[in-house]
């Protein structure tokens, strides 16, 4: 019977995709959330054998590409209500007013704990079942299963997935090589642009990580081009190795677009890259305000 819907669901798409993407208009905001949160849809997906590309346009959507207040006040990317949640909540109105909804202490939580929420229950275990790049599979199956009210939810994300090329994450050995990740201690650690970094706590020293990984302080600061006693911000990047003159090949024809809060120090860590060269390839003096709306070359 699910997959009788899912047959019929492929129909619906093919005579109602068009015009939707037609009126779908590609967005800034939404790419730069893709880029911040690719890979932790990948290793959702190698872990938990959920599509990256659905988890990418889940996120996107449910969360408004980051600026919702779901996920402002409790980084909850993915709109899951408290059901059986024993941890903190904020409330906020949706199908009734003053609804629990979980909230977590960071992005990757959210992520994490949407794939459990999938994983584990039984009303989504059938889109198991279905292969890896079947993402329009997902969509439908989402939305039969009850993930969302919307009646448009699976149009909605296929358009997102085919619109933004997210199908291309689905892909296992290609997304390989752009970043992987394992558990260390109380760290995740992180592989990109041929070097490992971690994402800091708030309160944390580079005394503190340097001592984990075997790695001086001083050294780990310099490779991160910051004071030795620094202490560090919840979300911050820390290269364990000396970063490198560019990001990787991927990037030649994708630059960065500043957002807000960014300064050159601060996208020179996302992408693992040495300030100085950052400075270089875009042909900016150190004493340089960048704008919300830059463009930079980051390869």
């Amino acid at each position: 019977m699910f997959m009788k819907k899912i047959i019929l669901a492929g129909l619906l798409v093919c005579m109602s995709s068009v015009p939707m993407m037609a009126q779908m208009k590609w967005s800034q905001q939404y790419q730069q959330y893709f880029d911040q949160y690719k890979d932790y849809a990948i290793e959702q997906m190698r872990r938990y054998h959920i599509p990256a590309s659905i988890t990418l346009a889940q996120g996107v959507l449910e969360s408004a590409a980051g600026k919702s207040e779901l996920t402002v006040k409790g980084n909850n990317h993915f709109g899951i209500k408290c059901h059986g949640w024993t941890g903190r909540a904020v409330y906020h109105d949706d199908d009734e007013r003053n609804e629990c909804f979980r909230a977590y202490d960071n992005a990757y939580d959210s992520y994490e704990d949407h794939s459990k929420f999938l994983s584990t229950s039984n009303r989504y275990s059938s889109l198991f079942k279905l292969k890896l790049n079947d993402y329009k599979g997902w969509a439908y199956g989402l939305k039969a299963c009850g993930y969302a009210t919307n009646p448009r939810y699976a149009i909605q994300l296929i358009d997102i997935i085919q619109l933004y090329k997210l199908y291309e994450y689905d892909d296992r050995k290609s997304s390989k090589s752009k970043s992987s990740a394992y558990q260390m201690g109380e760290y995740r650690v992180y592989e990109f642009n041929k070097n490992y970094y971690v994402i800091a706590k708030a309160g944390d020293s580079y005394r503190k990580i340097g001592d984990i990984y075997d790695v001086s302080y001083k050294k780990l600061a310099k490779y991160n081009e910051n004071d030795r006693n620094a202490v560090l911000e919840e979300g911050d990047f820390v290269w364990l190795q000396k970063k490198r003159r560019h990001a990787p090949k991927e990037y030649k024809k994708r630059p960065h677009v500043v957002k807000d809060g960014e300064s050159m120090y601060t996208i020179a860590q996302r992408y693992g890259i040495r300030l100085k060269y950052l400075y270089k390839m875009n042909d900016l003096t150190p004493d340089y305000q960048i704008k919300v709306g830059d463009v930079l070359r980051i390869r």
